[in-house]
């Protein structure tokens, strides 16, 4: 029983992972276009460019613990074999 729990807590834990991913990816992509557009006008873009690097370091650990949790399932769905 243990392991369907843990399954479907893991299964719960991927879609929200999805979900931050699709997002970090909204953000950083907002976010290279304010970047291009502050460029475009002649203005500074170490701010909002600071803040596209910090996007895309959260939108890297977002994928890398996605990852985590797909590798995790697929090791959940692999079968038990017998030592003996």
């Amino acid at each position: 029983m243990l392991r369907f729990l843990d399954r479907d807590l893991l299964e719960a834990s991927l879609a929200q992972a999805e979900r931050d991913v699709a997002n970090a990816k909204h953000y950083v992509a907002r976010q290279q276009m304010v970047v291009a557009g502050l460029k475009l006008c002649g203005h500074d873009t170490s701010r909002a460019t600071q803040f596209l690097r910090q996007f895309e370091e959260l939108q890297a650990a977002y994928v890398a613990d996605r990852d985590l949790l797909r590798k995790e399932l697929g090791l959940m769905a692999a079968p038990v074999t017998n030592p003996c």
